[in-house]
């Protein structure tokens, strides 16, 4: 569990994880400027204690959170900060892109948390760019039950990697270099043992293609067009590589492509 002046770091499905958490602990939250009722809902909470609340369209907003969370953490005694590296609600299933902002402070202890609900009483997921808040709180309280477990898992660090290199020009030299881990390479660590715990998909996991690493921003926002003419042309080749193979068996692969002959 998170002591003072750590960050508590936890997937996200629900606005309800707040109040789950905050069953076993007080937190310090960090988070988007809503609107609506949630937006009381946050205004209300800041007459109480002090949270950080953005816009995360505005570049100043993000440089202003990054040194209040550096200040924050300097003061021992303050509560522990309560951050949803995923930016968004995910669906429950899986644990997608992690934002680094959190995971480049210097001298932080994270505290992870996993966070599964039951969806066999009742889908706790809120599909933000479908439902209001309104409606999702409507149908929560709707359903049969909300069940959730809850992992409180064992803190982290950044780690320091020694490098040994060895320079022989006149004489063997050897230098003991040292790396900090990057705030990717955390976020990443960080982001595999919560899955792991929760019984989660990793999405940056080694075992899925590529094209399935992605940030949980796209259920609000299209892929760029880049990336879409990249898939294109991935999918070009394949097409191409296997129509080339099977020709000898007489099977014509584009014949049977529903998009068209493909890119060469």
């Amino acid at each position: 569990m998170a002591k003072p002046a750590g960050i508590c770091v936890a997937n996200h499905t629900s606005p309800m994880d707040v109040q789950v958490l905050s069953m076993d602990n007080c937190y310090a939250l960090v988070g988007q400027k809503q609107g609506g009722l949630l937006g009381l809902i946050q205004r209300a909470l800041n007459r109480a204690s002090d949270h950080i609340w953005f816009e995360r369209a505005e570049v100043n907003d993000r440089l202003t959170v990054k040194q209040r969370l550096k200040e924050h953490i300097d003061k021992r005694d303050a509560m522990p900060i309560l951050i949803f590296p995923e930016g968004t609600c995910i669906n429950n299933t899986s644990v997608m892109m992690f934002k680094k902002g959190s995971f480049e402070i210097e001298g932080a202890t994270v505290y992870p948390v996993a966070i599964k609900y039951d969806a066999r009483l009742g889908d706790a997921f809120w599909n933000s760019s479908k439902q209001s808040y309104l409606q999702y709180v409507l149908m929560l309280m709707t359903s049969w039950a909300t069940v959730v477990d809850v992992w409180y898992l064992p803190a982290m660090h950044k780690q320091t990697f020694s490098i040994r290199n060895i320079c022989s020009i006149k004489s063997r030299v050897v230098f003991n270099l040292q790396e900090n881990e990057s705030g990717i390479e955390f976020a990443l660590r960080v982001k595999h043992v919560i899955a792991a715990a929760g019984g989660l998909v990793d999405s940056s996991s080694k075992l899925l293609p590529k094209f399935f690493r992605r940030d949980g921003q796209l259920k609000r926002y299209p892929v760029k067009r880049e990336e879409v003419e990249k898939q294109r042309e991935r999918w070009g080749r394949r097409v191409n590589r296997a129509n080339e193979k099977w020709r000898l068996g007489g099977v014509d692969v584009l014949a049977h492509c529903p998009f068209g002959r493909p890119l060469r």
